[in-house]
This record gives C-alpha cells, sequence and structure tokens, in this order.
C-alpha cells in the first residue's frame, strides 16, 4: 500500500536519510537511530484520552460512537500514509518559529496520531475550536510563539482533569511545586492546576521564564517536560552543547520522545485533511460567563435549582475537587453557560440554601479515623459498604449517579488518582439504601430519577430522565440495551435532547 501511495502522489521512493542528504532538506532533517519505545508516550496519552472520553459535553456529542483505539487490519487500506519527503516538505510550510526537524522518531508519532489513535484525534480536533482561542489569547499576550498550543496536546490530550503517573496534573500537566510556585491555587477544595484558563496563564509564565534561560524555543520544550535541571545536565554532559538534537543521549528517556511527539502533534493538526480526519463535532456550549460567588455553595445545588446538568458544571468547573466553593472563604469564579449566569445572580439566596444541612453538611471537615476506608476523607458512618463490579462502557461519574454518591467520594473510597476505571475491577460504595432496597423499590416515586415503573402491557419499564443523564449513559443501565435501541423505542433521533423528568421506555 505504501509503494502504491508514493506512486500515485508521484514520488519516488528512496531511503528517508537519502532526502535527509540533500541540501534543500538538510536543515529539516536529522539521522537519530533510537529505539524508544513509543509506550512511554502512549501510557499517558492514552490514560488521557480515556479520562477525556468521560466528559460530560464530549459524552453528549458523540453518544456512543464507535471509538476504537487501533485500527483494524483491513480498515488500515483506507488511512494514507505517505513518503518521508511529504512530511518533510509540510512540516516546513507550517508557520512556526519553532524548529520542526523531522526524522524516524518524529515519524512514528505522526503515526500515532494519524494512524493509531485518529479516531480520538478526531475529538481532539473538535475541541481545539474550543480551547484555541483561549491559549493564543493569552501566549499573544506574553509575546510567545502560538503553536505552543500544541503542548497541551500533547501533555493531556486538551483533558482539564489529565493527571499523570507522577501527579502531574490539568491541561498544562503541573506538578504541585510548579503550580504554586506560578501562583496557582491548590488547596483541599481548590485545585486550579484543573482550571483551564488558570493553568494556561501560568504555563506562559512558565515558558517565557524557561526562554529567558535557553533562547531556544525546542530546549524551552524539553525543559517544560523534565525541568530545566536535567536539560542543563544533559548540557554538561554533551560537552556544552546547546541544540536538542546533540544533548538528546543524555535527556530523561520520556523527554528523548517528547519533542517528536510535540512535532507530530504540530504535523497532525496543521494536515489532518490530508489523512482522512475529520474534526468531530462537539457541542460545548459557546458562550459562557464567569460568575464571583462569595458563598459556599455545592455544585449540587446550583444543578437542581437552576436545572443545569451537574455533569456539565463539574466540566465547567473541574478546580473544585469536592464540588464546593469556599467562597466564605474569598470569592470563587463559578462558570456557567451564558444564559444562566443572570438567573444565578437573581437567585443566588435560593441556591445557597437549598438542603444547606445536606450540601453544605460539616461531616467533610471533621471526620473520625474509623470512616476512613483507603485513605478515604467521606464519611462512612451508618452507611452501607457495597462492592460494584465495574462493566464495560460505565464511567466513574455514571456509577456515582446510580448509587447517589459524588465522583470525589468514589475516589477517596478507593484510593483512586483520577477517574480511569477497568471493566471488571471492584469499587467499594457506601451508601444510605443497599443495592437490593434500590432494586425493590417500585411504585410511582417522581423523586427518584432511577424509578423504573411497569407499562400497562408489560413489555416495556420506564426509567425517569435526571439532571446530568445520557441517553448512553442510560443504556449502559440496562443489560443487552443500545443507545440507538432507547432512541427508537422513543421516537428520538440522535440530535434529540433528553430533559430531566422525561420517562424513556426501555424495553425488557
Amino acid at each position: 500500500m505504501f509503494k502504491n501511495i508514493c506512486v500515485a502522489a508521484g514520488l519516488t521512493l528512496l531511503p528517508a536519510m537519502v532526502w535527509a542528504n540533500k541540501p534543500e532538506f538538510a536543515k529539516y532533517t536529522r539521522d537519530i537511530n533510537d529505539s524508544i519505545p513509543a509506550e512511554l508516550f502512549y501510557s499517558n496519552f492514552d490514560k488521557n484520552l480515556d479520562s477525556l472520553m468521560q466528559i460530560w459535553y464530549v459524552q453528549e456529542s458523540i453518544g456512543s460512537d464507535t471509538l476504537i483505539s487501533e485500527m483494524a487490519e483491513d480498515e488500515l487500506s483506507f488511512v494514507p500514509e505517505f513518503h518521508d519527503s511529504v512530511y518533510i516538505q509540510r512540516l516546513r510550510k507550517i508557520p512556526s518559529i519553532v524548529n520542526l526537524t523531522y526524522n524516524n522518531i518524529v515519524r512514528n508519532y505522526i503515526h500515532v496520531y494519524t494512524i493509531r489513535k485518529r479516531d480520538k484525534l478526531e475529538v481532539m480536533l473538535g475541541l481545539r475550536d474550543y480551547y484555541f482561542p483561549m491559549f493564543e489569547e493569552v501566549l499573544d499576550l506574553y509575546g510567545l510563539p502560538l503553536e505552543l498550543e500544541y503542548l497541551a496536546v500533547i501533555e493531556s490530550a486538551l483533558n482539564p482533569r489529565a493527571v499523570s503517573r507522577v501527579g502531574a496534573t490539568g491541561m498544562w500537566q503541573f506538578m504541585l511545586g510548579t503550580g504554586k510556585m506560578y501562583k496557582l491555587q491548590v488547596n483541599s477544595f481548590i485545585d486550579e492546576r484543573r482550571d483551564p484558563l488558570a493553568a494556561t496563564y501560568a504555563a506562559a509564565k512558565f515558558l517565557k521564564d524557561l526562554y529567558n534561560i535557553y533562547n531556544d524555543w525546542v530546549l524551552v520544550i524539553a525543559a517544560y517536560n523534565c525541568g530545566p535541571g536535567n536539560v542543563n545536565k544533559a548540557i554538561r554532559r554533551s560537552g556544552g552543547k546547546t541544540s536538542y538534537w546533540d544533548i538528546y543521549p543524555y535527556l530523561p528517556r520520556e523527554t528523548r520522545g517528547y519533542v517528536p511527539a510535540y512535532i507530530g502533534a504540530t504535523y497532525a493538526m496543521n494536515y489532518y485533511r490530508e489523512h482522512n480526519l475529520t474534526p468531530r463535532y462537539i457541542d460545548v456550549p459557546p458562550v459562557s460567563d464567569t460568575v464571583m460567588v462569595n458563598k459556599n455553595v455545592n455544585l449540587a445545588q446550583i444543578s437542581e435549582v437552576l436545572d443545569i446538568p451537574l455533569q456539565l458544571l463539574r466540566d465547567f468547573n473541574p478546580q473544585y475537587r469536592r464540588e464546593i466553593l469556599p467562597g466564605n472563604t474569598a470569592p470563587c469564579a463559578l462558570r456557567l453557560p451564558a444564559s444562566y449566569a443572570t438567573r444565578y445572580i437573581d437567585l443566588e439566596d435560593s441556591i445557597c440554601s437549598y438542603k444547606a444541612n445536606v450540601y453544605l453538611s460539616n461531616s467533610f471537615r471533621t471526620i473520625e479515623p474509623a470512616g476512613r476506608v483507603g485513605g478515604s476523607t467521606a464519611n462512612t458512618a451508618g452507611k452501607d459498604r457495597i462492592v460494584h463490579t465495574i462493566r464495560s462502557g460505565e464511567t466513574l461519574g455514571l456509577i456515582a449517579t446510580k448509587y447517589g454518591v459524588s465522583t470525589s467520594n468514589l475516589r477517596d473510597w478507593n484510593d483512586l488518582s483520577g477517574t480511569k476505571i477497568i471493566a471488571g475491577k471492584k469499587l467499594i460504595v457506601y451508601t444510605k439504601k443497599s443495592t437490593k432496597e434500590q432494586s425493590s423499590k417500585t411504585g410511582n416515586d417522581e423523586s427518584s430519577s432511577s424509578t423504573v415503573v411497569a407499562s400497562a402491557n408489560g413489555s416495556f419499564t420506564y426509567y425517569t430522565v435526571k439532571s446530568g443523564d445520557t441517553v448512553w449513559g442510560i443504556s449502559r443501565l440496562y443489560q443487552g440495551v443500545s443507545d440507538s435501541d432507547i432512541l427508537k423505542w422513543n421516537d428520538l433521533s440522535r440530535n434529540s435532547k433528553i430533559k430531566p423528568g422525561m420517562k424513556l421506555k426501555i424495553m425488557q
């Protein structure tokens, strides 16, 4: 296939480094032969992509489209692949102050995005229109190259909740110490490393400081990954050389794949059309507004009073670790779809007092040691302990909704640092009613969004939609039921929106 594509494109099949030795391409290529396994990159990238797929507005937009991780053999025939000379020419045409060198390692990372992870790259392409204008505004404010926005792609897959294996957090992957150094607030309630805007400002300041040290953008990118200390050691070990590719063998193993991954991402985000990639439309509310909150309030209170999906509020405000805005301590920024901002201001007192004894209980402040399970900070006294076996397709948010608990409690109870879960594993859940009690509940209790009522002919049961539900998420609650089935049974289209209180027919 590769030969056929090259012939069709009118390209001569020459070894990669023959092209590299041609004078017109010499400045764009380096002959680097390194057998670094791409798995160092894949592990974090896959984890970030998995949790990206759990974000509410991503799930709402793509439904249960069959996002795949690997291309099947017969599907590979439809995926374009090009000769090295084509990649070199395309990289040269990208308007970039950062030197986009090409070699076999860069080619491998181009293939990560355009072949191995092409379906999920399409989701990131859909999110690009939402996040990149914000990145560009901040980068321009600090006089930085706008193409540094592609760092967020390789750092977090544009996922504000990304957490690395070493604890780097957020879209720009700040470690705790570095985040605090750049004035990001991190405490028991707030983690501004997860706030896309605040973290982008911090990243811009960090990048500007690194450039003042190295005066070389490729070294800046390397230092952003492993720290200036490791780059300085590599420079010393190389005998004082200051080119990234000269110090390459002396850098930490993971950083050796970082700059090639950046170049690969830059290429893929610019030339996705040539690889038959189409951005997935992600229905993020295009206009949002920020309200300053001066009282303690839980996102669940806002969700229930204003009738906004709770998961949307969580994803709009990922910096609030326990879903509580501690406004009594200091003013907190609450981001809302623009149409709800005025309503919040008008109803703020009602919102903050709504079920305050439940959502603003002091139990999260004073916890008996006996109530801690696996490092839990959630009070478990007087609650039933349930062991939930994770099913394929379930997310942490879906399981939390099922049992009426928060995702932060689930993470605490099970010592989870992020939201990634694996089918077949078990989760500990503490709830007021056991699974048996919940499943035996019948009747017409309208206050319960999961009440199931038999229809007259007995062929259907009914599910009452609650805030934050999606058709895909509801389908995962019923064995053998797909979201397509639910749409068909209820005369809904893919573009139909479900609202709290709606009853959906589910065939038994």
